[in-house]
């Protein structure tokens, strides 16, 4: 008769927009946009932040016998956490995970995109006129963020020279950011059913991270104190350069360098 232990799937769209269609149809005209002229384009996004101690995390693995941890995971039990802000180069099928030890932050997540860039993206991409970020609508790359514009003013645009297009995923469209299904699940497997009991762990269980599509991810951790509640001063909002776009102004704009 068809019966069989099913799971609850995730497929009923709730906070629909009427807009939805037109932003993921602008999106993709991005992303074409971007890779006929050989210019940059990155998916980000954080994961949601771990318990750095012996506590539970989701998942199986292979193993003789189950590893014990706390029956309860008390944030006091902690020895801190770990908030990991991943770039995902769909060109390339290369990722890179800051891992942070504060908070979710637009400076972190500013300074996240700029490691990235002074680490990697240079050197695989070289001197570019425009680099094109894929974002989900809230958290700390919140498309309602003056501090998250600021922030790429200032640790982007400015230092290097290129001018950013932000292209925001409606609500509730997170899961078809290239990065959830590209990066963050595929390290979700990796330390499926490890317990992150110190931030080297968590490194080690990022960095060996790989898929027969040939992903390469690397890691490191971001020591600083971010913190939270923070709002920008008037001088960087009065000096931002931003345009936003004619198509879903809400969502789309670009961010080009004081000169």
């Amino acid at each position: 008769m068809d019966f069989s232990l099913r799971v609850n799937r995730k497929q009923i769209a709730t906070n629909s927009t009427p807009y939805r269609d037109q932003q993921f149809q602008h999106i993709c005209s991005l992303r074409t946009r971007f890779q006929r002229h050989g210019f940059p384009f990155i998916s980000v996004d954080a994961k949601k932040r771990q318990l750095i101690g012996n506590f539970n995390n989701t998942g199986a693995k292979w193993d003789r016998s189950p590893v014990l941890v706390n029956d309860h995971d008390f944030p006091s039990d902690a020895s801190g956490v770990g908030i990991s802000y991943g770039i995902y180069d769909p060109t390339h099928n290369r990722g890179a995970v800051c891992v942070g030890i504060s908070h979710d932050t637009p400076a972190f997540a500013g300074h996240a995109i700029a490691t990235w860039w002074k680490r990697e993206g240079s050197r695989r991409w070289g001197r570019v006129p425009k680099l094109l970020i894929l974002a989900d609508s809230g958290g700390s790359n919140s498309c309602r963020s003056w501090a998250w514009k600021t922030e790429l003013q200032a640790q982007l645009c400015n230092p290097f020279g290129f001018t950013v297009t932000i292209a925001h995923y409606p609500t509730g469209a997170s899961k078809w950011n290239p990065i959830e299904h590209r990066l963050f699940s595929e390290i979700s497997k990796n330390w499926a059913a490890e317990p992150l009991d110190s931030y080297e762990k968590m490194l080690k269980f990022i960095r060996p991270t790989s898929t027969k599509t040939g992903l390469i991810v690397t890691a490191y951790l971001d020591p600083k104190e971010y913190p939270t509640g923070l709002k920008p001063d008037p001088s960087p909002i009065s000096s931002l350069r931003l345009k936003h776009s004619d198509t879903l102004p809400k969502w789309n704009y670009t961010i080009a360098p004081n000169l």
